[in-house]
């Protein structure tokens, strides 16, 4: 019997749209779309996945032009024409599909290469698919592996080390600087995305405070809220830089808001505890000269863009390294299911070997009144032994590439040879 077909459909940020992702994102979850998959008869195991950036299925078929087209008219069909479909959606087949499977969960086929976002989100679909029964030996395998592989990209490259953004990097400047960065204090000056992304790291890293200093009152209120902290005016803000250690600004002053000379006396009040500046603001809030300060850092937004642009272009580095431990996993878990498709003949030659060894021991070992018990143990050892080396070759033939003849080739020269179709009449020929 030929062996089922892994078939990946999906669509992502690379080829199709946002306008389109959003006709074909899943949005009611995956129970719903995969007990629809459940209705199609060609489809044994599936798996869906859905993201900001992709939407992918991944299923085992018989028959994949024919799956293939019901998969599609069922997820996709009602959302987006034929045609479109054709020009959106790609399609991997076996070993294509498992590489790409591998790609996505190391985070190589992501919009930022090396985010970990996406294995959590293969996870937690996975975990759907398992919970519904809707995987089952392949794609159980398939997914295991590919959580195995992202770790062992994570592991064995830096792909993940560094900062590719610039909220990001703010926060790796700060680690730096401080060590770590729990129960340090952070003050906000103005309400910038940027600053708010960066504040918002900076909270994951366990920062003490948060103040949030605005020219208005209100804005701040409601930002220092979100983070638990408290609200400050814009005329607080030399007073407050007693009491924080990171000051991210982002105001949109067309001027500098604060000077070398405002800090320099800060610093002495301080006894000269570190003080990290983060400007994001364009023009700069604060004064470039604030840098020449003893144990004063003050990053601006060109600062952050280029640790960005290092940044990538390590992990470019990286990708290539990560790209070769892909292939590799590719060809093992290809290797497996070459495997898994040769393994009910090595079975079946085996039980047959094994079935005529203990048919002839039965016939022998009777006439051989003057064994002992000890002696007929022994004789059964050394027809067990003469079995596995008459099958060593068999065996490796099956299980082993050649040049010459395809694996299904290999299995029906076996199969004939042994006369495995032709039931168990060999046994006691």
């Amino acid at each position: 019997m030929p062996p089922d077909t892994i078939v990946l459909l999906g669509v992502n940020h690379k080829t199709t749209p946002l306008a389109v992702r959003e006709k074909l994102a899943l949005s009611g979850g995956y129970e719903d779309p995969l007990a629809a998959l459940g209705s199609l008869s060609g489809l044994k195991e599936y798996y869906l996945l859905s993201t900001c950036n992709r939407v992918e299925v991944l299923f085992t078929c018989e028959d994949p032009d024919r799956s293939v087209q019901e998969v599609l008219d069922l997820l996709f069909g009602q959302a987006v024409p034929p045609a479109e479909l054709d020009r959106y959606v790609y399609r991997y087949l076996n070993q294509e599909a498992i590489r790409h499977l591998f790609m996505v969960a190391s985070s190589l086929d992501s919009m930022i290469v090396g985010e970990a976002q996406i294995l959590g989100q293969l996870k937690e679909a996975f975990r759907y698919a398992s919970e519904l029964q809707t995987a089952g030996t392949i794609l159980n395998k398939l997914l295991h592996k590919s959580f195995s592989v992202a770790k062992r990209v994570r592991t064995e490259t830096r792909i993940g080390a560094a900062a590719v953004s610039i909220s990001y990097a703010a926060v790796e400047l700060g680690r730096k600087i401080f060590g770590q960065l729990r129960d340090k204090r952070v003050m906000l000056v103005g309400a910038g995305e940027m600053a708010e992304l960066a504040a918002e790291h900076l909270v994951g890293q366990g920062i003490k405070d948060v103040v949030v200093c605005n020219r208005t009152l209100e804005r701040a209120v409601n930002l220092a809220r979100r983070f638990g902290g408290r609200a400050v005016s814009l005329d607080e803000l030399i007073e407050e830089l007693l009491n924080v250690d990171i000051i991210i600004s982002s105001t949109g002053a067309p001027g500098i808001i604060l000077t070398r000379d405002d800090v320099k006396p800060v610093m002495r009040e301080r006894r000269n505890q570190p003080l990290f500046f983060i400007d994001i603001a364009v023009p700069r809030d604060l004064d470039p000269k604030i840098n020449d300060l003893e144990n004063v850092y003050l990053y601006d937004i060109d600062d952050l863009n280029n640790v960005v642009e290092m940044n990538k272009a390590e992990r470019d580095r990286e990708a290539v390294k990560a790209e070769r431990i892909v292939e590799e996993e590719t060809l093992k878990f290809s290797q497996w299911l070459e495997n898994m498709e040769v393994t009910p003949t090595i079975v079946e030659l085996r039980r047959m070997a094994e079935a005529i060894c203990r048919a002839e021991l039965e016939k022998t070992l009777p006439r051989l009144k003057n064994l002992s018990s000890k002696e007929q143990k022994s004789v059964e050892k050394m027809a067990s032994a003469i079995v596995s080396k008459m099958l060593h070759h068999p065996m490796q033939y099956l299980k082993t590439d050649h040049h010459c003849s395809q694996r299904q080739e290999r299995i029906n020269t076996v199969r004939t040879l042994f006369r495995l179709d032709n039931g168990n009449d060999s046994e006691g020929s």
